[in-house]
């Protein structure tokens, strides 16, 4: 069992708040209601409304996917296999939970990833990435409850110089080529950042997110987690967000094309998965950080 198959990564979260008890009642009231005020969004819900860019986002989506996608207008995604999707549900009221299960198309890009950047504490809520449109990723990868991504898995060897096995990873898109040359590029870090990579925590599970019933991007067969036990995670840490992983190896995935759960409020260090569609294309990071 991986890691990612017991309670493990994204949908998580617990939400600690406080007050500092007041002389008067009133400064008691007043606290309890900013309280209420922070944590009413989250019940409300804020999100759903499609982002400005939004068609500068689909061209880039349409680039990223391209034995896929045959292009888009205002409402509609269009496949090449003729299917279509609308890009919206025409909802701006959900909530980050609700948006993460029942997503559109547009949700996809609610929040910028930050490539390149240094690891920093994520704003509330700030998860680039976590929200995907299962039906468009059914469409490239295939539906692993029918069997038709194990098929198209490579068994791919990782970090060969310091004997990190064997991963399994999708062969569509070039999944494969592109965590092939990551691990070429993490295969000449120093010895001290391998016990990060090595071993490989998981790649292909046909399973959902834990605690939810989203999809995780294991189950497409383009994700990869790194060794978990030098990792953070969400669920399992009641400190809040915190990282040990070093940013050149960050870097490095980010180069090729993959995203890192680091970046998240509900973060999930060990993570990265295939997601060119949210990276810039010209993603350089210099000399590996550490």
């Amino acid at each position: 069992m991986t890691p990612h198959e017991i309670p493990h990564t994204e949908c998580r979260g617990t939400v600690a708040t406080g007050a500092r008890r007041g002389r008067h009642s009133v400064v008691r009231i007043f606290g309890a209601a900013f309280i209420l005020a922070l944590l009413a969004p989250a019940r409300a819900g804020s999100f759903g409304a499609p982002p400005p860019d939004l068609s500068a986002k689909l061209d880039k989506l349409v680039r990223a996917y391209p034995a896929a996608l045959a292009g888009h207008d205002d409402r509609r995604l269009y496949l090449k296999d003729g299917r279509t999707f609308a890009l919206s549900d025409g909802r701006a009221d959900k909530s980050l939970d609700e948006m993460i299960a029942h997503p559109d198309i547009d949700d996809t890009f609610f929040a910028d990833y930050p490539a390149g950047a240094a690891a920093a504490v994520p704003p509330k809520d700030f998860d680039p990435g976590r929200v995907r449109f299962a039906p468009l990723f059914d469409a490239i990868y295939g539906d692993c409850r029918r069997g038709e991504v194990e098929p198209r898995l490579r068994a791919l060897a990782w970090l060969p110089r310091h004997g990190g096995g064997t991963v399994a990873i999708t062969t569509v898109n070039g999944v494969d080529k592109a965590l092939e040359a990551v691990s070429a590029e993490l295969d000449t870090l120093p010895e001290e950042d391998m016990h990060f990579l090595i071993p490989s925590s998981g790649t292909y599970s046909c399973r959902s997110v834990a605690g939810s019933t989203a999809r995780s991007m294991h189950g497409w067969g383009a994700a990869i987690d790194i060794n978990a036990d030098a990792s953070e995670y969400w669920r399992w840490s009641k400190e809040g967000w915190h990282n040990r992983v070093p940013m050149g190896i960050v870097r490095a995935f980010e180069r090729h094309g993959f995203i890192w759960g680091g970046r998240w409020s509900h973060y999930d260090t060990m993570h990265f998965e295939y997601r060119p569609e949210l990276l810039p294309g010209d993603v350089t990071a210099g000399p590996p950080a550490r």
